[in-house]
């Protein structure tokens, strides 16, 4: 984690911040994730009827692979001097472009498009994370996710 002076964050913008660590995606963490939402749908869960698929297997939840982002920080966290709290404030968009076969690894990489002084003490910071499948050139998804840094006063 880098501490940053508030007047230096600026020089940041554009920096790609680097890649998370691998994470396999097992079927439990997928089961796990259909008890908790309610989707079943059998390409996640039926290892058997989605092996007749184009997907030749169970394959990950998006908003799955999506949730796991917040714990796939980036290795160079960018934090402002006086940083309180860190808020997820949302995000721009989201696409999923490449589904996650259960048993495959991903890592989210981060690039830190802009930050905006909301007021004195709130910086919303905008990173553009790309999850990569091992293996898999194109990647799971692109999503712009919105973070709120809070400073003390």
């Amino acid at each position: 984690m880098s501490t940053i002076p508030i007047s230096e964050i600026q020089n940041y913008v554009g920096a790609n911040l680097g890649a998370s660590e691998w994470m396999k995606i097992d079927q439990a963490r997928v089961n796990s994730f259909a008890e908790v939402t309610g989707d079943f749908q059998f390409i996640h869960l039926d290892e058997e009827a989605a092996s007749k698929t184009p997907f030749g297997g169970t394959i990950a939840h998006g908003f799955l692979t999506l949730s796991l982002v917040a714990s796939m920080g980036p290795q160079k966290s960018l934090v402002l001097e006086g940083w309180q709290m860190g808020v997820n404030y949302g995000s721009d968009k989201v696409r999923f472009l490449y589904p996650v076969r259960v048993g495959k690894r991903i890592r989210a990489h981060w690039k830190l498009l802009s930050v905006i002084a909301k007021t004195e003490t709130n910086y919303l910071f905008k990173y553009e994370v790309s999850v990569e499948i091992e293996g898999v050139e194109t990647p799971a998804l692109i999503y712009e996710s919105l973070l709120m840094q809070v400073v003390a006063a």
